[in-house]
């Protein structure tokens, strides 16, 4: 770790906590720091920036053909809104017939999302890998039957097959552009032609527990269940922020972002950070991938970001870049005040990259925050944050939420209770019940312990998910989340992700997903060949037979040695459940749609060139 001092940067709010203990080792969690005063409704924030500041660059994307950046201020924003809001409201759409909007990341895609929260008409941001990628469309028309939307809302023509699959004929299809060839399609300039109705008429049935928008979960189940998202909890969870991270208001923002808005991280807690503190976000079309990340590079050697989030697989192609890019490290740090990640567990080699960087470039590191949140909470409980902060650590909850440690299942398990919290699953009464305790706690699933039990002011750290723990036939459980992450950080970086196998097996076995890409740069052999054949590689064996070896010896007993693994030619599948569009695994969808390859890997003479076997210790490895 280094030993150089962090840049300056105010945090509050999550720094300190009041501790309760209760019988049967539970615990409650609070900020010494009340929740200030928050707005009644997020779109009160759109207001207020559109009059005090009209000109300033709301949002902002490429879109010429020359790479210029397409603009559009808070008071442009405010006026386009409105129109689309009176539109929304001349159809009758409502929570009953909501809108559904399938798109990427776009200015069009905000501003109908804008217009519809004036109108205090929910909307729906689903994932564009439902429509685009998947070929049987059934998490879409889950979706779609669950929300029984009035207006679906598409980018383009690029939608068509899906929407010809499950939306209705008689629903209105809105396109920003292009046409439909089976169907008609109302162009979106039509919606922004609308006479605007007074605001007084537009905000009349809108309040704090209006419903804003439904966003759907998709990681933890099969099929994605709709998190209702009131006006409330979008603002006291920026109040929460806010106050977290007091930078944020003194002076605005500026965000260079490519999270997805159909997920909370990106559409909730970032959109919501540049509207609520009335700064800036230029939308990143790249994506946190080798080939992807290109965009984003470009963008961020050209605009210099106040706070930047990313997910650990950005950071860790954004490291690589700025170590041989001399203007993207001087751009990137150059009034950078802060780092954030979520979504998975950054390397600490990734993140110890960054601070030498930094030091490098502006003579000081600059701090790297993380937390606890979800599509639940809106998304952000907790937050770790100061000068000491540890990869795996989430550390204290934010002012305004209630946080409460349960002993579940030998782990303790982290819920919450505050304004930001959710009222229930949208037509889902039954998970919506077991989704709280009796004192209305949200059950997380997520397991926690304190980063030193002697001193709970240090905060917490993440644990793993309780329902992916299991037991071996010795009856010995074994840790899933920490195990995951040890074996990740030991095989970086051709290892992409893991899966642990199997319960009620006499030893652990891994199921690898590799980096193809970065595999093939082991062998000697260059050029244009399958996964397969590069996994079959005799180099990239041995790389991998040294790997299992390796963890076999680091074990310390039978919980966390790996006995064997199998190395994955394809990848995780999107219409199985195995992974999220945002890239985290879902292991127990991995392990039932895998159960041939875990079976193979137990066999005691297995033939599969993809299964390894310890060979560390001879006498004890089967």
């Amino acid at each position: 770790m280094s030993l150089i001092a962090p840049r300056p940067c105010a945090i509050g709010g999550c720094v300190d906590a009041m501790l309760e203990r209760r019988a049967g080792g539970v615990v409650l969690l609070r900020s010494t720091e009340s929740l200030c005063p928050y707005p009644e409704r997020i779109t009160d924030c759109l207001e207020k920036w559109a009059d005090v500041a009209p000109d300033r660059t709301f949002v902002a994307q490429r879109r010429h053909r020359d790479g210029e950046w397409e603009r559009v201020t808070y008071a442009q924003m405010l006026e386009r809104a409105g129109r689309i809001a009176s539109a929304l409201l001349e159809r009758g759409l409502s929570a009953e017939r909501p809108v559904l909007i399938l798109s990427e990341n776009s200015l069009e895609h905000l501003t109908l999302g804008f217009g519809a929260l004036l109108a205090g008409v929910p909307y729906a941001p689903v994932s564009p890998a439902y429509s685009l990628v998947s070929r049987d469309f059934g998490k879409l028309r889950h979706i779609v039957d669950t929300l029984t939307p009035g207006l679906v809302f598409a980018s383009g023509p690029a939608y068509a097959e899906a929407i010809d699959a499950v939306v209705a004929p008689d629903v209105e299809i809105v396109l920003a552009r292009g046409a439909l060839a089976a169907r008609p399609a109302t162009p979106m300039r039509a919606l922004l032609e609308a006479s605007r109705l007074p605001q007084a008429d537009v905000h009349r049935a809108v309040g704090a527990e209006t419903i804003a928008k439904f966003l759907f979960t998709s990681g933890s189940t099969r099929m994605p269940k709709g998190v209702i998202n009131t006006h409330r909890m979008l603002c006291a969870n920026q109040q929460m922020i806010r106050q977290s991270f007091r930078f944020l208001a003194e002076e605005p923002p500026v965000l260079v972002d490519w999270l997805p808005w159909n997920h909370t991280f990106g559409g909730n807690h970032n959109v919501g950070i540049a509207l609520y503190n009335g700064g800036t976000l230029y939308i990143d079309d790249g994506k946190p991938t080798s080939q992807g990340i290109a965009e984003t590079l470009r963008n961020l050697r050209e605009i210099a970001p106040t706070v930047y989030f990313n997910v650990p697989k950005g950071f860790e192609e954004i490291a690589r870049a700025a170590e041989q890019d001399a203007a993207l490290r001087a751009r990137l740090f150059s009034r950078l005040k802060a780092f954030f990640f979520a979504g998975a567990g950054l390397s600490q080699a990734v993140w110890d990259r960054l601070d030498r960087l930094g030091e490098g470039e502006v003579g000081q590191r600059v701090c790297m925050f993380t937390g606890l949140g979800m599509t639940e909470t809106a998304p952000s409980s907790m937050f770790a944050v100061g000068p000491d902060v540890r990869s795996g650590q989430i550390g204290l909850p934010v002012p305004g939420v209630e946080v409460k440690l349960v002993p579940v299942s030998g782990k303790i398990e982290v819920r919450f209770r505050g304004p930001n919290v959710m009222p229930g699953y949208w037509r889902s009464p039954e998970s919506t019940a077991q989704a709280f305790d009796e004192e209305g706690f949200y059950r997380t699933g997520d397991g926690v312990r304190f980063v030193d039990p002697d001193c709970p002011q240090k905060g917490l750290t993440f644990d793993g998910r309780i329902a992916e723990d299991f037991k071996l036939s010795s009856g010995t459980f074994v840790n899933v989340g920490a195990l995951r992450a040890r074996i990740a950080a030991a095989g970086a970086p051709y290892v992409q992700d893991v899966v642990i196998a199997a319960p009620d097996r006499d030893d652990l076995g891994v199921l690898i997903f590799p980096r193809i890409e970065e595999c093939g740069k082991l062998s000697r052999e260059q050029g244009m060949r399958s996964g397969a054949q590069i996994l079959g590689d005799s180099q990239v064996r041995e790389w991998f037979q040294n790997l299992v070896n390796r963890l076999w010896v680091e074990g310390t007993g039978s919980a966390n040695r790996i006995a064997r693994a199998y190395v994955l030619a394809d990848p995780p599948s999107l219409d199985y459940g195995e992974i999220t569009d945002k890239g985290s695994i879902n292991q127990r969808a991995v392990l039932n749609c895998r159960s041939r390859q875990v079976d193979a890997m137990y066999e005691p003479a297995c033939s599969d060139p993809c299964v390894i076997v310890a060979r560390a210790n001879s006498a004890t490895t089967p």
